[in-house]
Parts: structure tokens; sequence; C-alpha cells
């Protein structure tokens, strides 16, 4: 990361990142799919009406894990393997701790959130059930995400595709299993995520155990080490809490979406799924900046991390603009995979209108904060996520929506909220950038 071209390195990391995202989310739209062609609409929009709240419950966990991912990059690029190896074992034990807690917070609070969210009468039942057993694999969903940010950290984006192939190829196989033959409907596709989860989950640590390297993990160090922790802290937490805020915001909004009733849920459920395509394509690329930048940041080369901004900036709207335009133009033909509903799918294609063409946005917005985040600044750029995406959609929502009720209103509130954010973060950016390099300068 630190030497030699930078865009065809950007490729071959970020590739990987971005076929893992697709799979994983290619089997979560399976689960989907059964659902919704074998147990009916008010089943599929049971599944899709906790997608914004588990992100909501999970998502500050995993922005800790970008700390991680920062840390254990600036350490192994400097060579500082005592450093990496306490590091780890601290991220570790992290992931096991909150994964548990996690599980405990959603067996409590599941149907108390959804009841919050509006959620109508036909459909919490399932939905509540879903999350509960969703939720008893958050201990492996905890230790897979951070196992695998470590690895990310050393430049390794290959095995943990793999393990996510292996591990979504067995969902995909349980789900049809126990929705198609056991009609276990919502049940059976929780179900079969959390076994997949435990798969992918035991493989990462695998890896870890069996590395030569300063990475590598020994159950019998697991413990917290305060000093490492702090520093993970000050990049994830904000970095978490950016994204927890911002998945509140869509939560709000599918509260929105509830108003309209099962079929509207059902059709944002579905476009949703689509549009989750989009975002781990472009996170991949964002992954890659922070990584490399965080590397590079190590070993004090400050006009290569500028390199890496601007090669990454290109990479993100290639891949957005082309996958963007794809997702508009063949909209109708992709979300006939999930329903033959054609009022979903008219639901569907209305939300898809605003979102896919101009996602580029929102990659360019995410990149920034993760360049920042790799040189670990990240407490203004989520103050500013917060205000410039946040804040303008609870402005749309609870302002502008009610005097425009309609589905393509509310969701035109997405590219509107990522320009502003844009303009925001670039400011930032400039600020900050020349407070680093002089700092490194002056080293």
């Amino acid at each position: 990361m630190c030497n030699g071209s930078i865009m065809d390195k950007l490729i071959s990391f970020s590739m990987p990142l971005m076929l893992s995202g697709i799979l994983q989310l290619m089997f979560n739209a399976v689960d989907i799919i059964v659902v919704g062609q074998f147990s009916g609409s008010e089943a599929l929009a049971a599944v899709g009406s906790t997608t914004a709240l588990i992100a909501v419950f999970t998502n500050l966990f995993i922005g800790i894990s970008l700390g991680a991912n920062v840390l254990a990059a600036r350490f192994y690029a400097s060579g500082k393997h005592k450093e990496m190896s306490e590091t780890v074992h601290t991220a570790i034990t992290l992931a096991l701790i909150s994964g548990v807690i996690m599980a405990f917070a959603g067996l409590i609070f599941s149907r108390l959130a959804l009841e919050i969210m509006g959620t109508p009468d036909n459909v919490i039942d399932h939905s509540t059930l879903y999350m509960r057993i969703y939720f008893l694999g958050m201990p492996f969903f905890m230790l897979y995400n951070y196992g695998a940010a470590v690895l990310r950290a050393v430049g390794d984006t290959k095995r943990p595709l793999f393990y996510l192939i292996i591990s979504g190829l067995a969902n995909a196989g349980i789900n049809m299993l126990l929705v198609i033959v056991f009609h276990m409907g919502v049940a059976g596709v929780a179900i079969g995520t959390v076994i997949s989860q435990g798969i992918s989950c035991i493989l990462v640590l695998r890896c870890l155990h069996c590395s030569e390297g300063s990475y590598q993990l020994r159950f019998s160090k697991l413990t917290i080490k305060g000093y490492y922790l702090r520093q993970i802290f000050q990049v994830g937490i904000p970095a978490g809490i950016q994204s927890t805020v911002i998945n509140i915001s869509n939560a709000l909004l599918q509260s929105s979406v509830n108003s309209f009733g099962s079929i509207a849920m059902a059709g944002y459920t579905a476009a949703n799924n689509i549009f989750g395509f989009l975002y781990v394509s472009v996170n991949a690329v964002t992954q890659s900046c922070m990584s490399f930048t965080s590397q590079n940041y190590g070993v004090r080369k400050t006009k290569r991390m500028d390199k890496v901004l601007l090669d990454c900036v290109i990479l993100s709207f290639a891949v957005s603009f082309t996958l963007g335009c794809g997702a508009y133009f063949f909209g109708d033909k992709l979300l006939r995979l999930y329903t033959s509903d054609p009022k979903v799918i008219q639901c569907g294609i209305e939300i898809l209108a605003y979102t896919t063409i101009p996602y580029f946005c929102c990659g360019i917005m995410d990149l920034i904060p993760g360049a920042l985040r790799g040189m670990g600044r990240s407490g203004v750029p989520m103050i500013l996520s917060i205000i410039g995406t946040v804040g303008t959609r609870i402005v749309w929502i609870f302002g502008l929506f009610p005097h425009h009720r309609s589905l393509s209103f509310l969701f035109i509130s997405y590219p509107v909220s990522w320009i502003i954010t844009i303009i925001l973060q670039v400011i930032c950016y400039y600020f900050v950038r020349k407070k680093v390099h002089k700092i490194i300068l002056n080293l």
C-alpha cells in the first residue's frame, strides 16, 4: 500500500471487498426472495421492516471495528509487532463482549423498537420473531467483522471473501430447506442467517489463529488493553455514532414508509435490497481508502495520501455510476425477482427512481470521512455527516413530507442530503489535511 502505483492496488484490494459485500447481499436477497415468493408479501414486509432497526442496533459496534482496522494497519505498516498483536487481541475481545451485549439487547428491546416505528399489527409478530432469532447470532457476527477488519488491515481481502462464499452458500441452502420444505417462514430465514454467521466466524478466527505474523490470534491472550482500546475508540466511536445516527434517520424514513401500509413496506424492502448492492460497492472503495491512507500515514507519506483519495474518487464514481444506471434501467426486472405483486413492484420503482443514478454522490460523501479516519481524525467528519445527512432528512420527513405525502417525494431526500454533506465534508477535509500535513512535516 505504501509503494508503487496506487490505482491497480486499490482495484485488487477493493474488488474482493466489493465481491464480499455483493455476495453477502445476494445471499440476503435469497432470504428475501424465498420468503417473498413462498410466504407472501406480509412475510416479505416483516423481514424488511427490521433492516433499518438492525442497522441502528449494530452499526455502533461495526463502526468501532473501523478503529481496529485503522490502528492495526498503522502498526503493521510501521513494523510494530508487539503493538499489532495487542491490538488484535483487544479488538477480538471487544467483539465478543459487544456481540453478547447486542444479543441481549435484541432479545429484550426488539418488539418495543418495532412498536415505536409504527410497524403494522399484521406484520409486527413476524418482525419480532425474526429480530429475536437474528440477534442470537450477534456474537458470531461481531467476531467475523472484527476478524475481517484485522485481515483487511494487513492487505488481505481475499480470505474473508472465500469464507463469506462458504457461509453464504450454507445460508442460502438452509433458508430454502427451512422455508420451502419445512414452511418455517421468517423463522427459517433467521435461523439460516445465524448458522451462516457461525460458520464465517469460525473460519475467520481459525485463519487468525493459524497465521504466523504479528496478527496471530491466541485465545489464551484475549484481553482488553486500555491503551489500544482508547485508540480504537478514538477513531471507531465517531464512525459508529455517525453510522448509527444515519441509520436512525433511515429508521424514521422506514416509519414514514410504514404509514403507507404493508404493500409499500414490501416494495421498500425489495428496492432497499437492490439499493444495498450500490452501498456495498462504494463502501468497498471507502474501506480501501481508509486502509491505504492509514498505512501511508503510518510511514508519513503525505503526497501519497492525497493520491489515494483522488484515485478512490475516480474509482468510486466509475463503480457507483455504472451500477446506479444499471439498477435504474433494469429496476422493474430486478424487482420481479422479489415479488410478482404489481403494486409492490410499482412502489419499488418509485423508490429506485430517485436513489440509483445519483448514488455516486453518496460514494464521494463517504470517501472523505474514510480518508480522515485513516489519518486518525474521526470526530469532525462525524458531526458534519450528522448535520448534513441526518439533519436534512429530519427536516424533510417532519417538515416537508407531511405536505407532500408520496414515496417519490420522501426519497428525494436522499440525493439532497448527499449533496449538502459533500459540501460540508470538502471544507472539513481542506483544513484537516492542512493541519495533518503540517504535523507530519514537523515530526
